[in-house]
């Protein structure tokens, strides 16, 4: 006579699996070209949420311009960008600015609008993204000018501030709605050496107190291998791209593709 089993006890029911969440931002089999020429193609890789994902290469691969392609600047010729699952260049423009209201930018030139001060410059995005009242804008403005170290030059137009400022500045404006995701496009182009380890300083701050992840285009290997935790490396050999993972893994692992290695070592890459 079969012998009934007991009920499980708590400690003997399957473990519930966690429920995964999509990337923060995802690319897929993402084409660029200019015209009829082609710049890049099967580009794919996904940005997982806290994640300082850097793109690395050469000039003229096409970084800057994936950039574009996954903020809702310019249309790839194929694949798809997927916010959170939802594919943004397939979407509705209402699911467009929503999506696109999840992003932080910082440009290589700041773009700060030069006829307003930065206070006006960082409270700009909290009018637009926000149903906040104009005292509590200027608040939030002011904490995070008090973040990057600018808060007594919230009266100054943008042409009083030196470089390193002015990239301040605009990463101000970039977190002030608290996007979930920030894109900075050569943050550390143009600026010394030191103003530049503290935007990397920055930088890691800001994602330790907002938990936002960032996709950062540089070819700067001193802030690359500072402040990355992985990424994708382009290259305009083979118009496909050929390493994924931290710049510093990169850099040090024998089987790291040879270009990608010389790249990052700061060496001729091989003929």
């Amino acid at each position: 006579m079969a012998v009934p089993m007991p009920s499980p006890s708590p400690s003997m029911e399957p473990a519930r699996q966690p429920q995964l969440q999509p990337a923060l931002v995802e690319v897929k089999s993402l084409e660029m070209r200019f015209g009829q020429r082609l710049i890049q193609r099967d580009v794919s890789f996904a940005v997982a949420p806290r994640t300082i994902f850097a793109i690395m290469g050469g000039s003229g691969v096409g970084k800057s311009t994936l950039l574009r392609h996954m903020i809702g600047l310019l249309p790839p010729a194929a694949g798809q960008v997927l916010h959170q699952g939802t594919d943004y260049w397939a979407s509705d423009a209402a699911t467009r600015a929503r999506l696109r209201a999840r992003c932080g930018m910082l440009f290589q030139s700041a773009a700060l609008w030069s006829s307003m001060t930065v206070l006006e410059n960082v409270m700009l995005p909290l009018e637009q993204l926000t149903d906040q009242d104009l005292s509590t804008r200027r608040e939030r403005a002011l904490e995070v000018l008090r973040w990057v170290g600018l808060e007594e030059f919230a009266t100054f137009l943008p042409e009083r501030l030196s470089g390193g400022m002015k990239k301040r500045a605009g990463l101000a404006r970039a977190i002030a709605a608290e996007p979930p995701l920030l894109f900075l496009d050569e943050p550390s182009a143009g600026l010394d050496p030191i103003s530049a380890r503290r935007l990397d300083d920055l930088v890691l701050d800001i994602r330790e107190r907002t938990g936002a992840a960032v996709v950062m285009v540089s070819h700067e290997l001193p802030s690359l291998m500072a402040i990355a935790d992985d990424g994708i490396y382009l290259d305009d050999a083979g118009r496909v791209p050929i390493a994924r993972g931290s710049p510093r893994a990169l850099r040090d692992d024998p089987a790291t593709h040879p270009t990608v290695r010389a790249f990052l070592n700061r060496e001729e890459p091989p003929a």
